[in-house]
């Protein structure tokens, strides 16, 4: 058999290591032959290719990224995208595809699939909000990275005595911002699931500094969209990005092992 492997939507820790057991497993164990699509639904919607097998993935275990590239491309929003990785995959002898990416990724993976493409799923996203899944591989990491952030931010509230707003990723979802908060010893946790007052939230920072405590606020992504939010804490608090940090870098030890495993079930399916 003649398989497809493409990474899709946002980067995160643990793609090579995917990709790199996909292509031991089944070429040392099934014979199978592989083709690496660049940047996402990109790959095969316009035939961009890259050379795929062991050699092409030694060293690539511990790197971060995904030496395939990525994109959010989606090939329902395209005319005729559908046709043309149909006709793409018929040229190329492609019996089916691994898709590694998370809710787009994976979204498009399943419409494919509704419509005759053979595509496995490999579920992938630091947000660690797909359905059917315990853990996504990239949240682990990313919540150490985040935690790491917090406990040196403390000092840094302490020294100003300022009150901290680590904004950490996530969209809809509030995993990376609880599992940090609670790690990093934060003191409030704001995340879209829970609605929350901001004056009630003030008045607890308010509270923490007539106890001589510098307090930090966790918060994800999605809440700052929420209209209970919309104007600022009157104590002017600094609003700390970790955004940027947490969604790439050198996957965790037990996490790599998960994907290895991850990655070789798949052909079980």
């Amino acid at each position: 058999m003649r398989f497809g492997v493409l990474t899709g939507g946002g980067d995160c820790p643990g793609l090579n290591a995917v990709i790199r057991a996909v292509v031991r497993k089944g070429e040392k164990e099934y014979g199978y032959e592989f083709v690496g699509f660049r940047d996402g639904w990109k790959g095969p919607l316009e035939g961009l290719t890259m050379p795929l097998n062991i050699a092409a993935t030694r060293g690539i275990l511990p790197r971060g990224g995904t030496i395939l590239g990525s994109s959010r491309t989606n090939p329902f929003k395209i005319e005729n995208g559908v046709e043309r990785i149909k006709e793409n995959l018929a040229k190329m002898n492609i019996d089916a595809l691994i898709a590694i990416g998370g809710e787009d990724t994976l979204g498009v993976a399943t419409k494919l699939d509704a419509l005759g493409v053979k595509v496995i799923g490999v579920p992938k996203t630091i947000d660690n909000d797909l359905n059917n899944t315990d853990y996504t591989f990239g949240f682990d990491t990313a919540v150490n990275i985040a935690v790491e952030a917090i406990d040196r931010l403390h000092t840094t509230a302490e020294s100003h005595h300022r009150a901290l707003i680590v904004e950490v990723m996530g969209r809809h979802a509030g995993w990376i911002a609880l599992h940090s908060g609670l790690a990093g010893g934060a003191s409030c946790i704001l995340i879209p699931e829970v609605p929350f007052d901001i004056d009630k939230v003030c008045k607890y920072v308010e509270s923490r500094f007539e106890q001589s405590y510098a307090p930090i606020l966790v918060v994800a992504e999605g809440a700052f969209l929420s209209p209970t939010i919309s104007s600022p804490p009157s104590l002017e608090p600094w609003i700390l990005p970790v955004s940027c940090f947490v969604g790439d870098g050198q996957p965790m030890i037990v996490r790599s092992v998960m994907r290895v495993g991850c990655s070789e079930f798949a052909f079980a399916s």
